[in-house]
């Protein structure tokens, strides 16, 4: 797998590199399914979620350009797998997700694994996490309509928000930095597909099991 992703130029940072190679994946997916955990493709896990293709995860962790002291805000806790990653790579990890039992499989795999800097909350991630605020980075495994303002309000000066936005069938990968001065700069890092994001901010007319209302 993470051969996989060097050969593509998706992990080319070292530290990035040893965490992917370190954090067994298989854990984070259903039994039956455990032996397709280091594919690269999106694996279901239950209330029409999927753990993230790993591809994405490895995109999107590069992208934040995180520091070992940084603090970071995950929006979709999913399998807990992205969140594993991003917590060897910085001082503390903040999760929301929606769904309870994907928070609290999450939350035991993570602790079985004897992670002790993670802290995940049942919540409307589109909201973010105010409490904790403001974030080095943060990143978004699921799809909005567009960039959630209070997302971008809870950025640190030099901080980054890396979320899919756009329709349910494919979306654009944005790399949103709040500039020292205040202004906020977007670019598009290219296309992908994720499950839809729920909540005030997410996709309209979307349940919490991801499916249309």
């Amino acid at each position: 797998m993470v051969h996989r992703l060097l050969s593509a130029g998706l992990l080319v940072t070292p530290r990035i590199i040893e965490v992917f190679e370190r954090l067994p994946r298989h854990l984070f997916v259903p039994d039956p399914m455990s032996a397709q955990a280091y594919g690269d493709h999106a694996l279901p896990i239950g209330f029409g979620q999927t753990i993230t293709q790993v591809a994405n995860v490895a995109r999107s962790v590069e992208m934040l350009e995180l520091r070992p002291g940084a603090k970071v805000l995950e929006i979709g806790t999913g399998s807990g797998y992205q969140t594993g990653i991003l917590a060897m790579l910085c001082h503390h990890v903040f999760s929301l997700e929606v769904i309870p039992e994907l928070a609290a499989g999450a939350q035991a795999v993570l602790k079985r694994l004897g992670f002790k800097n993670v802290s995940i909350k049942v919540f409307d991630g589109s909201y973010g996490w105010s409490e904790h605020a403001p974030y080095d980075g943060i990143v978004v495994a699921a799809a909005a309509p567009e960039i959630p303002a209070p997302l971008v309000a809870q950025l640190k000066p030099a901080g980054r928000l890396i979320v899919p936005v756009g329709p349910l069938e494919r979306q654009h990968l944005l790399v949103v930095r709040r500039l020292p001065n205040g202004r906020i700069r977007t670019e598009d890092a290219g296309d992908v597909a994720f499950v839809p994001l729920v909540g005030k901010f997410g996709q309209p007319g979307i349940r919490k099991e991801g499916s249309v209302r």
